[in-house]
């Protein structure tokens, strides 16, 4: 494939951006909300959308039943697996890759939307609603590159498997089983993996990732009186469960974010003076953080690297709330009966979730101990996804990094990321290490999860050339 063939690809891409924003509307207005069990009708469609959309574009395709999710009373069928292939035929002397992305999204949410959350809208040369960056922006964009290849008369210059799930949202719930079981042998043969559910860290420069942090989520609940109480009669004579929880959670994390339980510290990988010098080169100022959180006083620290290392490669606690007492702002006297606390702790090399959730036990136990309270206790790891890290330097980032440059004329940052893809590490585990990259098309203001979720038209036609360059990289990159 020569570069006047990729001249003519992205001629195609822009010939095709009116049908490729059709294509997008089209998935937005499917409600595939994984979370709401009265939407699993939904998923099916959504499922059958992208099926009939791959068809069109004469790939072969194949829906997986996943059976019934297994943690539902009554049980709710998971959405299937849509697992694709282009060209049908395989091609021998062509290299093989995987992309990985999701089709279902968050509910719309109690935040306000100024645009319909399941009807796209352009406005401003953002195209508006739920999921269009998350993840069927990116989804409908490997989609887009192949049919802009097919109007350029350019062949394929990779065998592309594709692998869309429903239940990213819900911790890929059966999607751990189905890649280590049919997906095992399925994708036993590509050559490298790249997913596209993330972000570039500012909304100037794009960027390639080469790590995520993991998850563990802790619920700690207190029970004591057997019924609500009345605080004017009770309050002193009684332990409150509310008194216990709220002492045991600052015991966790300082104001400063440092995690106060004892082993986590010692664990993790230690910083070297080479990989500290790569986050004084990554394109983000101070004023990037007080944009997204909307202040200039909530920074704990002055400075980028400190920032970019506490949220890429430092483990980090955050306590998320309290349930089971008022949350109501009435000045009402009540002791509630029993509460819960939720926390999570974002992992990082070294630490594995054992050794995480040992740690956490052990230390409450005994701070609990020290409260000599006759309330019952219980702290619980409810949840968990494991750190991922790769190598940077290996030839799949290397072909990105090429695509990146001819799409966006810059080069883009190596950035890992603080957020969670429990995925990304199942793929690798179960394809035999086989090599991911993580590519994003949209940018951090798109405000994935939240109200008025976007993404900028330019990153959804430019990413799908970003998708059709990398491609032309990655079949010319020696290993």
């Amino acid at each position: 494939m020569s570069s006047g063939d990729l001249d003519k690809f992205f001629e195609a891409v822009d010939q095709l951006s009116t049908a490729f924003i059709t294509r997008l509307r089209g998935a937005v207005q499917i409600q595939s909300v994984s979370a709401d069990p009265a939407k699993r009708p939904d998923l099916e469609t959504m499922a059958t959308f992208l099926k009939t959309e791959l068809q069109l574009l004469d790939a072969s395709v194949t829906l997986h039943d996943l059976g019934d999710q297994k943690d539902t009373n009554p049980p709710l069928r998971l959405p299937p697996v849509v697992t694709a292939q282009y060209p049908k035929h395989h091609d021998s002397e062509k290299k093989t890759l995987l992309v990985y992305g999701h089709y279902d999204v968050q509910p719309k949410g109690d935040g306000h939307w100024t645009h319909e959350a399941f009807d796209l809208t352009e406005d401003h040369g953002k195209l508006f609603g739920r999921g269009s960056t998350d993840d069927k922006g990116p989804v409908c964009g490997w989609l887009n590159a192949i049919e802009a290849y097919q109007k350029a008369g350019v062949e394929l210059p990779v065998n592309l498997m594709m692998c869309f799930e429903g239940m990213e949202e819900q911790d890929s719930s059966g999607f751990s089983d189905f890649i280590q079981g049919s997906g095992k042998d399925l994708f036993k043969n590509v050559d490298a993996i790249c997913i596209a559910d993330n972000y570039w860290l500012t909304t100037r420069k794009p960027c390639l990732t080469y790590g995520l942090r993991g998850i563990d989520y802790f619920t700690i609940t207190i029970s004591g009186p057997g019924k609500q109480l009345h605080s004017g009669i009770y309050g002193g004579t009684v332990h409150e469960p509310m008194t216990d929880l709220v002492i045991l959670l600052s015991k966790l994390v300082d104001s400063r974010g440092n995690i106060l339980i004892p082993g986590i510290a010692e664990l993790v990988e230690v910083v070297t003076a080479s990989e500290k010098e790569l986050y004084q080169d990554i394109d983000y100022e101070m004023e990037d953080l007080y944009a997204d959180i909307q202040s200039k006083t909530g920074a704990i620290y002055d400075n980028k690297v400190d920032t970019l290392m506490h949220r890429m490669r430092y483990p980090s606690l955050t306590i998320h709330g309290i349930s089971g007492a008022d949350a109501t702002p009435d000045l009402t006297t009540s002791i509630a009966p029993e509460v819960m606390g939720k926390f999570s702790i974002r992992t990082v090399p070294n630490l594995s979730s054992d050794q995480v959730t040992q740690l956490v036990t052990d230390f409450l136990d005994g701070e609990f101990k020290k409260l000599q309270s006759p309330n019952q206790y219980q702290v619980k790891n409810v949840g968990s996804a494991p750190w991922w890290r790769t190598d940077p330097d290996d030839a799949n980032f290397t072909a990105a990094g090429k695509a990146t440059e001819q799409v966006y004329k810059q080069k883009p940052d190596l950035t890992r990321e603080g957020g969670s893809i429990g995925v990304t590490l199942d793929l690798q585990n179960a394809l035999q290490g086989k090599k991911i990259m993580l590519l994003p098309m949209g940018t951090s203001s798109d405000g994935a999860h939240g109200p008025d979720e976007k993404i900028d038209k330019e990153n959804y036609i430019e990413g799908t050339k970003l998708f059709g360059a990398y491609f032309h990289h990655f079949a010319t990159q020696s290993s």
